[in-house]
């Protein structure tokens, strides 16, 4: 498969443009929270736990969408679903984790953000919010609509990711005033999502047929492509393109229900890692509430 995909060159394969873009992120960070803090207001620099999350989600985010990945999730379906599992689930804890807290106040707790983020952060909006736009998205219409435009493969991917942020604020907000939900609740969230991702992961695995036009019809295949690859690299092209099939080991139909398992999969076992630390936060915690055994009376002594 890597062999085949040289044909699409460089810029398609290695993305130096979105590689710039990542590296400027890590710089801006940097600045804005080391030596020129201070002239954005905040106090102290973020740990080297911070540090390492931020630049942790920089490099994650480079792999998923600058580098072969991205191509590859447009060639086939199974990489398209793990680049969005690791996209929406992964990334945005990394990145709300490697913010200091003195940022999330700035962008959060102004006047003009607050009302709005304080309403969609309620726990059913911003749950229902980010399944239920997964859910439409991945309607093989509209999911081939988004494959056949830039413009909306971008805004589409900006949307769910900012609804991915807000998701995950109910459950690890570095702000207390969003940090509303007790530890109980907050199970029973994360296990929500697991339970309401589901449905469109069993369309997508259970069908049998292709769905998306954008991985079985070669014209909106290479519409798709497209997206991701030169204008001048495509043209130039000598060769029919067939299809995905002509770079994929598999057939669309079984890329496809392994794409749906993928994204079970690791949707799956991220809810159960944040589950688990979720527990046992709170089960330290409420052990030390705890009073300590009496000692037992001392027979020995005479009354």
């Amino acid at each position: 498969m890597w062999l085949e995909l040289q044909v699409f060159g460089f810029r398609a394969l290695w993305s130096p443009y979105f590689f710039t873009f990542v590296v400027c992120l890590g710089i801006a960070y940097y600045l804005i929270t080391g030596p020129y803090r201070h002239k954005f207001g905040g106090n102290a620099k973020p740990t080297i736990g911070q540090q390492v999350a931020f630049y942790l989600a920089l490099v994650l985010l480079y792999i998923l969408k600058g580098s072969p990945i991205d191509l590859l999730t447009h060639i086939m379906l199974s990489f398209h679903m793990a680049q969005m599992a690791l996209l929406y689930l992964i990334f945005p804890i990394l990145i709300i984790k490697g913010l200091p807290v003195w940022i999330w106040e700035k962008v959060v707790l102004n006047s003009v953000l607050y009302p709005f983020f304080n309403f969609v952060s309620n726990p059913i909006i911003s749950i229902l919010s980010f399944n239920g736009l997964f859910s439409l998205y991945h309607m093989p219409a509209i999911f081939d609509f988004t494959k056949s435009s830039i413009i909306a493969h971008t805004a589409s991917t900006i949307i769910l990711l900012i609804a991915a942020f807000i998701m995950w604020f109910p459950v690890m907000s570095p702000l207390k005033e969003f940090d509303r939900l007790k530890p109980l609740v907050k199970i029973f969230y994360v296990f929500g999502n697991g339970v309401l991702i589901t449905p469109a992961c069993a369309l997508i695995i259970f069908s049998d047929v292709p769905l998306f036009a954008a991985y079985s019809a070669t014209g909106a295949w290479v519409q798709a492509l497209s997206l991701c690859v030169p204008g001048d690299v495509l043209a130039g092209m000598n060769f029919g393109i067939s299809g995905p099939e002509m770079f994929s080991p598999l057939s669309v139909l079984d890329d496809q229900q392994l794409g749906g398992i993928i994204m079970k999969i690791v949707q799956e076992l991220i809810y159960i890692f944040i589950l688990a630390r979720v527990f046992f936060s709170w089960f330290t915690k409420e052990s030390l509430k705890v009073d300590p055994i009496d000692p037992l009376p001392d027979t020995n002594v005479i009354k």
